[in-house]
């Protein structure tokens, strides 16, 4: 430690123990919320999720709504200059809506982080848990073996394959860990040391921002760890309704990776979620981007991802087919010759549009000076 780090401490403090004095009081209301959270049954705490969303969702409507009525407007109107008005508009009522789903978010967070505790600690003490059937548990159940149909019932059970590896879960959050979680929604880096379970803290954040609907990314430094987290964590989010899919298992531009972003939840590597931001911006229509507008994100390993990697850049060209083959001669004098049959034509209209200038008709000598200058723009010509 530095002598100017050493007086800084003597006169504001340690900055870390600030912060988490702070978080101290949030602790006190998830725990204080978990007492009511664990009197539930099994269908109670799943429909806590549903009345989580419908806050939300009440919170902001009324911008909603005008955001999508000033798009339908945008979407029919030719005016150029409104149009601009109009997105000006719509961005500062995206802002406004993001800040009203944040109040909210912060407001349900103690009852939230306690739900996902309640519920690590209920898959944790039951090899088996059975609620009513809604359709999210059908739909998965064909993909997933941890959940299972009987009748109108629903269980999902406490073991299930991570990447390859058979697990049983057997973990609850720690007091710790909350404040970890807690760090890690308010945008803060929260250092974690290898075994102390950042993969679990990364639950509770993640499923508090899901519930806004518009997304999560959990960035991991390489598609081993996406794969594993997504499949590991999956249960405990899918148990609530939140879909998660890992974007390392689908190729580039296919209707599969636009699926998985399209998740309540989204694993993937750094490269990948890179290379597909610069494909979207080469992208020639928005029917062609695979990521949705970004909300909220958590970067595993933020050291290396940010500083260690920024020097590697990503890059997405590459070697094309019959890369040896040069057309430039074969296509030349075709083009030569398409130039000067275009130079030929413009020359004439040149003609006729200074005659109509002379003659007084400006406006038509001006369109068709236009296309000279469209199609050679340098003509000295046009100059005089």
């Amino acid at each position: 430690m530095s002598l100017l780090d050493s007086v800084l401490k003597v006169f504001v403090g340690d900055k870390s123990k600030q912060d988490v004095k702070a978080i101290l009081p949030l602790v006190d209301k998830i725990k204080e919320a978990e007492k009511s959270i664990t009197s539930l049954s099994h269908d109670e705490l799943r429909a806590k999720t549903a009345a989580f969303k419908l806050k939300i969702d009440d919170a902001r409507k009324d911008v909603e709504a005008q955001i999508e009525n000033l798009q339908q407007e945008a979407d029919t109107i030719d005016d150029i200059d409104r149009k601009e008005d109009i997105y000006q508009e719509i961005d500062k009522l995206k802002d406004e809506s993001y800040k009203i789903t944040e109040d909210v978010l912060n407001d349900i967070l103690p009852e939230a982080f306690a739900v996902i505790r309640d519920t690590a600690r209920r898959f944790k003490e039951n090899p088996t848990i059975t609620v009513v059937a809604n359709e999210f548990d059908r739909e998965i159940s064909g993909a997933k073996d941890y959940v299972t149909l009987e009748d109108d019932k629903a269980v999902w059970a406490n073991s299930w394959d991570a990447a390859g590896k058979p697990i049983t879960w057997d973990m609850v959050h720690y007091d710790v860990q909350l404040i970890g979680g807690i760090a890690l929604h308010q945008g803060k880096i929260a250092e974690m040391q290898t075994g102390e379970g950042k993969t679990l803290v990364a639950t509770l954040p993640v499923y508090l921002n899901a519930l806004s609907g518009k997304g999560v990314h959990l960035v991991t430094v390489n598609d081993y760890l996406a794969k594993r987290d997504s499949a590991w964590m999956a249960p405990i989010f899918e148990f609530h309704g939140l879909s998660v899919d890992c974007i390392d298992y689908h190729q580039p531009n296919s209707a599969a990776r636009k699926k998985a972003y399209n998740a309540d939840i989204t694993y993937g590597t750094n490269n990948e979620f890179g290379f597909d931001y610069l494909r979207d911006n080469m992208a020639h229509s928005p029917n062609d981007l695979v990521q949705r507008p970004h909300h909220y994100a958590i970067v595993d390993e933020v050291d290396s991802v940010l500083v260690d990697d920024a020097r590697t850049p990503l890059i997405i060209s590459g070697p094309i087919p019959q890369g040896d083959r040069h057309e430039f001669n074969e296509l030349k004098p075709k083009v030569d010759d398409i130039v000067n049959v275009q130079r030929k034509y413009l020359t004439t209209v040149l003609a006729e549009a200074k005659k109509l200038i002379s003659e007084g008709d400006t406006k038509e000598g001006g369109f068709k000076l236009l296309r000279v200058y469209r199609g050679i723009p340098k003509n000295k010509a046009l100059i005089k």
